[in-house]
């Protein structure tokens, strides 16, 4: 055959090339292909033996399918090989368990975290720490707002007979989104204590802040939210309890919650997949407003700026330690169910493998840097308090003991082993129940309000 190139490119003389059979390619060491596809024969031996005669076919995978998940046969062994095995084998099927990729393990075992406290070659923890943050900040996508006005403007007011006053508020809580949050405000002279609350995912898209701040305002969503607070926190509201007590307390929805409502829990991978290609994501998103409310919290007029806490449960306490060690603005944080390690949640059965759910608490390729309890320490040393029920279906003892032994590792390295609180509840499952309630009330009292 002829080179298809015209007779002189760049005064080089056109030659003439002869094609070679395939098989005259091949290294004589290799085994001669089988016309089969996929299929072998030593020299001297026939398709699918050894040299003695023997089937290399073993029983696990003999007989598959054309899909080549039921078996081998003739067409190659089907499996989760890796590098280094058989020559004749493949992977088939490619995501096991449902939604798992068939190599999740090996992925798994590749994550060593090597921007970790006391894995990364920073030794000065300030140092660290700015690098950390650095670096949770790069894998959020979304871009930062940090010197955009709040234009607060109250809408609507309330006394309430408990002693403080109900405010339903208005203001830009990013460049994008102008929000609805609800601001509860002791009636005695400030400047007093605050806190963020963070509500839940739940999938339970009709109410965010009215998870935490009873909904004076909208009897429909009273009703739905009276009905949460029962099932998931004794039936108490955990802002109108914190008012009640001397704080300052802010609530805003996160996007698909609440008032910033129309999402359903199907739909959260496409919306994930839209935030994606625009740019931005669901957890990174998050993370930005939230830092952002932290820091509207401390500018409001009679709030001590030194002295603004956060709290979160379920999909909020992840959101808490992240605020935590994100803002300057927060002091100290309250994360009720939801910590764990990265290894610990990839397991199958666990409900992050389900999708959905799991993007707003995601940043892509941070794992290859950070273990979740690496990056709540980065509010280090500031006081934190994290806890669990002992019968939470949503995360394993073992992940949940894992995490809070990294982070007192790290508190302990900073000498403010007394400012963590690890703890997990016997017999309480996956709630925010009044017990709980008061213990982290009593942290916040010790954290926030006697600096």
């Amino acid at each position: 055959m002829e080179s298809a190139f015209p007779p002189s490119i760049g005064g080089m003389k056109r030659r003439a090339f002869t094609a070679l059979p395939a098989a005259a390619l091949l290294p004589a060491a290799l085994p001669h292909l089988d016309t089969r596809l996929g299929t072998t024969s030593p020299p001297g031996g026939s398709p699918g033996t050894d040299a003695a005669g023997a089937s290399t076919t073993s029983d696990a995978t003999a007989g598959a399918d054309a899909t080549g998940t039921a078996g081998a046969g003739p067409t190659g062994v089907a499996g989760t090989p890796g590098p280094g095995g058989p020559l004749d084998a493949f992977e088939s099927p490619g995501v096991v368990h449902g939604n798992l990729p068939a190599f999740y393990e090996r992925l798994r075992a590749d994550l060593t975290y090597p921007d970790a406290w006391g894995r990364s070659p920073i030794r000065d923890f300030g140092a660290w720490r700015r690098h950390a943050r650095t670096l949770v900040e790069r894998h959020l996508v979304h871009p930062a707002d940090d010197r955009l006005p709040f234009r607060p403007h109250v809408l609507q007011e309330q006394k309430s007979p408990r002693g403080y006053v109900r405010r339903l508020l208005a203001f830009d809580i990013t460049r994008y989104s102008r929000v609805r949050a609800a601001l509860l405000t002791p009636d005695t002279p400030g400047p007093h204590p605050a806190v963020l609350l963070l509500h839940d995912h739940g999938a339970r898209f009709d109410i965010g802040k009215e998870k935490f701040v009873e909904p004076w305002y909208d009897e429909g969503r009273l009703a739905s939210a009276r009905e949460w607070t029962t099932r998931l926190m004794s039936g108490r509201f955990v802002g109108d309890e914190l008012a009640a007590r001397g704080y300052t307390v802010l609530a805003v929805d996160t996007p698909g919650w609440g008032d910033r409502a129309g999402l359903v829990y199907e739909q959260q991978q496409a919306l994930a997949g839209n935030l994606y290609e625009l740019g931005s994501a669901p957890a990174g998103l998050a993370a930005r407003e939230d830092v952002r409310a932290a820091a509207f919290l401390a500018s409001l007029p009679g709030v001590d700026r030194g002295r603004v806490g956060v709290a979160g449960f379920s999909m909020g306490g992840f959101r808490a330690w992240q605020v935590a060690a994100l803002s300057d603005h927060v002091a100290a944080a309250v994360s009720a169910c939801w910590l764990t390690t990265t290894a610990d949640m990839m397991v199958v059965g666990n409900n992050t493998l389900r999708g959905q759910s799991a993007y707003w608490m995601l940043h892509p390729g941070l794992s290859r840097h950070l273990d979740i309890p690496d990056v709540a320490s980065i509010a280090a040393p500031k006081p934190l308090m994290v806890f669990d029920g002992e019968l939470d279906t949503l995360f394993t003892p073992a992940g949940v003991a894992a995490a809070h032994a990294r982070l007192r590792a790290v508190w302990q390295s900073r000498r403010a082993a007394d400012r963590l609180s690890t703890h997990v509840y016997p017999g309480k499952a996956h709630v925010f129940d009044a017990d709980m309630q008061e213990d982290a009330f009593a942290w916040l009292d010790r954290a926030l309000r006697r600096r």
